[in-house]
């Protein structure tokens, strides 16, 4: 093959390879801990392991898909003493996604105890139709949206903001309520990956007396902080739902939030 030919391959092999080493800013990540972390025991430095619960697109037909691997670290993990709070400080920073590792820095957009999770899996229909199929249960998502697989509709009250699949997955825009602090987050105009959440998912659920003291959306960027009055444990089997603040392409370059 002459010279001309290989450079022809190497800009073909490199368009087809670019979009998915990059995760524009703004693309929301629903994930599943798959390891447990306790404050005060985990350790800094212990390795956090997540999974992506639904394919992620990240735009012109590349996307992240489900089962992908999204790691991250412990940063810093306090038992409560003293009258100071139990805090544990986690961040996620990269996503492994045909066999590259792509870095990112993320923010917590909301956070689902284990039990949350597997309510918002169950049907609400079951017993009143006892014929009904995974592919057609009725749903509620964490934050209170209603889901009609049979229609492929996810609703919140009279409104249609998102679609659903027979399988679980639900894709729409994200949707910010006024003062809330997603507000915030990055945007794009893209649709996003909601897995069991509400598209206006935003904050803590089925955590008692725990409190999302910093989202990693500014300085620290990345850094998502809990505390609590004593001690608390957040399971594997939690669902994560995280906005990336920045990626990394296979490049080395960053594309940046503009919020």
């Amino acid at each position: 093959m002459n010279r001309n030919l290989w450079a022809a391959a190497a800009v073909l092999l490199f368009a087809g390879m670019s979009p998915a080493q990059q995760i524009p800013a703004g693309t929301i990540l629903p994930v599943q801990l798959e390891n447990t972390l306790k404050a005060g025991k985990s350790q800094p430095g212990e390795h956090i392991l997540a999974k992506l619960c639904q394919d992620v697109s990240l735009g012109n037909g590349a996307k992240l898909a489900r089962g992908a691997r999204v790691n991250g670290r412990v940063v810093e993990s306090r038992a409560a003493s003293g009258g100071s709070p139990a805090r544990l400080v986690v961040a996620f920073d990269s996503v492994r996604s045909q066999g590259r590792d792509i870095a990112i820095t993320t923010s917590l957009r909301a956070l689902a105890s284990m039990s949350e999770v597997f309510d918002a899996q169950l049907p609400t229909n079951l017993i009143d139709d006892y014929g009904s199929t995974i592919h057609d249960w009725n749903t509620v998502q964490v934050g209170g949206q209603a889901v009609y697989r049979g229609d492929g509709k996810v609703m919140s009250g009279p409104d249609v903001v998102g679609r659903a699949s027979s399988v679980g997955e639900v894709v729409a825009k994200p949707i910010a309520s006024p003062r809330s602090p997603c507000l915030r987050d990055a945007v794009t105009d893209r649709e996003q990956s909601f897995w069991v959440f509400s598209t206006d998912a935003c904050g803590l659920y089925g955590f008692q007396g725990l409190k999302l003291a910093h989202a990693g959306r500014t300085q620290p960027q990345g850094q998502i902080v809990l505390e609590a009055p004593g001690n608390f444990v957040v399971r594997g089997g939690s669902g994560w739902l995280l906005t990336v603040i920045s990626g990394q392409d296979g490049l080395g370059q960053k594309a940046h939030s503009q919020s």
